[in-house]
């Protein structure tokens, strides 16, 4: 699970946690059932207080994207992989990164946005 904050972004941490959370639920790179890392480490991992991804954890618990049992973790709900949308964002990367796979550059990737762009 990779999870980058953004110390630029105007939306506190725990807000950018919450939402790479669920991109990363939008685009199935979390199934339904992973667990999510402990609080405690991914706070250790991301250099935030623990508080901070206790927060987006509880947050994300309410809206339904998780479920916390307690010692037995915190996992992805089936309803959240269903529910859950890409943002535009989440959606480019995915084809950037798509487009890397099968050995485009960036000039090329950029030459197919454009193309792509006109017709819409």
């Amino acid at each position: 699970m990779e999870i980058r904050l953004d110390p630029n972004d105007k939306a506190p941490p725990y807000e950018q946690i919450k939402a790479s959370i669920i991109e990363l639920i939008a685009i199935q790179s979390l199934p339904s059932g992973f667990r999510l890392p402990p609080i405690r480490q991914l706070a250790g991992d991301l250099g935030v207080a623990p508080n901070t991804v206790a927060r987006a954890y509880r947050e994300l618990e309410s809206e339904g994207f998780v479920r916390s049992r307690g010692r037995r973790g915190t996992t992805v709900t089936e309803m959240a992989v269903g529910s859950a949308r890409p943002t535009p964002s989440a959606t480019i990367e995915q084809a950037i990164k798509d487009a890397r796979r099968q050995g485009l550059d960036g000039p090329a990737i950029l030459a197919l946005v454009s193309r792509s762009l006109a017709r819409y």
